[in-house]
């Protein structure tokens, strides 16, 4: 009687341990999946943009002239918002593609101290961008050695 009242009770054990693995790992993929959704646009000053508002973006309206299509480079206005010493440090973007862990230089480091306020954002920085392949893609804005933000597009295919 008691080895099988052991026996059940380390199954049933057994069983939580189990179903408890297999929540965290549905959890895990549910956050990596929203993680590589499209970042929102919105609105400064009569323009459209994509990012995070009142943090960071880009001139973007999903328009097909606008659209990210692979290898096609394109004039992008990046905006930022925040205080003076969050925006100091040279500028640069690295992106990401949703298959892979290797990050390319998007938009090479350049100095900003000659960047000014513009479109509602504290400073602005005029970029050319080319993704080179289609599905979604991060994109890390840095100031300096640190990241600034993301914005996750979608590059169309052709």
């Amino acid at each position: 009687m008691f080895k099988k009242r052991l026996i059940l009770i380390c199954t049933v054990i057994l069983s939580l341990v189990i179903a408890g693995c297999n929540d965290e790992e549905q959890i895990k993929e549910e956050v990596i999946q929203h993680n590589w959704n499209e970042s929102p646009l919105f609105e400064s000053d009569n323009y459209t943009m994509i990012g995070e508002e009142g943090r960071l973006g880009f001139i973007y309206d999903d328009s097909e002239g606008i659209r990210f299509y692979p290898n096609k480079v394109q004039k992008y206005m990046w905006h930022f918002w925040g205080n003076k010493d969050e925006l100091i440090g040279d500028f640069k973007v690295l992106g990401t593609h949703e298959n892979s862990d290797e990050e390319i230089i998007i938009v090479p480091k350049r100095d900003n101290s000659n960047l000014s306020p513009n479109n509602g954002a504290d400073q602005h920085s005029p970029t050319n961008m080319m993704l080179p392949k289609s599905g979604m893609w991060k994109l890390d804005a840095y100031k300096g050695d640190e990241i600034f933000g993301s914005v996750y597009v979608k590059v169309h295919k052709k």
